[in-house]
């Protein structure tokens, strides 16, 4: 296995930060600069990660996992109408992959998808919006989301399953969750170094030390259990344990490296005005959609 990133990974993750950093249009421009490119399959898992990474780091709200993850879907598995229609750039596609009481909760922008992927049972419906009556949510992080309630009409996407869904919807959720991490252990680092307490930075006193260092040991367990499920899946391999191994540290790892970046930060950890409470509420989400560590636990537990 290497874990060397491709030149192409490099590339898509610079022209991702460098968008991030200076658009005030971020989804418009990821389009039009073709990091969401004309033909879903012309990039493929390990690229796909390195752009959530960065979108991660940037806590940006814009909708390129279920888009990127339904069009994959659809390339593979869609028929050639189904394809035709909605594999168009810019097209904002979701998933509903969680269910409440007989109502799928949580959808991922869902007042912007065009179209969703329904997994029910052992079979995936698109359903287009307007067929829907969808109740907005607000996530903990304050995204887009929405309800809706889900009797079964719509169109099968033949031979796609749930599970092929949820095991890459999953792992883009640990690609954003290195993305968050890495940027919360990096402010954190530069305040311990500035914060002045007792005329010392506050970094240097060992308790704090030690929480970075293990933060930091955290961030890499996130980033190598990721990198090892994205290859896997690239591979065409099985990476169902892997992907609830990379899940679990990032749910997991990622509740330390969260509360860590809030503890150091002292009162102004819990300001919601201030970027690292982003980060904080960013590392939560990711931490429990589609299920926590002790979810992912059961799933390794039962696999063994």
């Amino acid at each position: 296995m290497d874990f060397t990133l491709t030149e192409a990974q490099r590339e898509l993750a610079a022209l991702t930060r460098k968008i991030l950093d200076s658009s005030d249009t971020p989804w418009l421009d990821l389009v039009k600069s073709g990091v969401l490119p004309e033909q879903p399959d012309e990039f493929g898992v390990l690229e796909q990660c390195s752009v959530l990474v960065e979108l991660g780091r940037a806590v940006s709200p814009v909708p390129y996992l279920p888009t990127t993850v339904a069009a994959s879907a659809l390339a593979e598995f869609g028929t050639p109408d189904q394809r035709e229609r909605w594999l168009t750039p810019g097209t904002v596609l979701s998933v509903a992959l969680s269910e409440a009481g007989g109502v799928k909760t949580t959808v991922p922008f869902a007042s912007e998808a065009a179209t969703f992927l329904v997994a029910q049972e052992e079979q995936v419906f698109l359903v287009e919006a307007e067929q829907l009556e969808i109740t907005p949510q607000e996530l903990v992080d304050g995204s887009d989301a929405g309800s809706f309630a889900f009797s079964g009409t719509g169109e099968v996407v033949p031979g796609l399953s749930p599970d092929w869904l949820i095991t890459r919807y999953t792992l883009g959720l640990c690609a954003l969750q290195l993305g968050v991490t890495e940027r919360a252990l990096e402010l954190t680092a530069e305040y311990a170094r500035t914060r002045v307490q007792f005329d010392r930075p506050i970094g240097s006193f060992q308790a704090v030390a030690q929480r970075l260092a293990d933060a930091y040991i955290d961030v890499a367990a996130i980033r190598l259990t990721l990198w090892q499920a994205a290859w896997r899946l690239s591979e065409g391999l099985d990476a169902a344990e892997e992907v609830a191994t990379a899940k679990f540290w990032a749910a997991d790892a990622g509740h330390r490296v969260a509360h860590t970046a809030v503890h150091v930060h002292g009162g102004t950890g819990i300001d919601m005005s201030h970027d690292v409470h982003r980060y904080f509420t960013a590392a939560k989400r990711n931490e429990f959609e589609l299920g926590g560590a002790t979810a992912q636990l059961l799933k390794l537990s039962a696999a063994w």
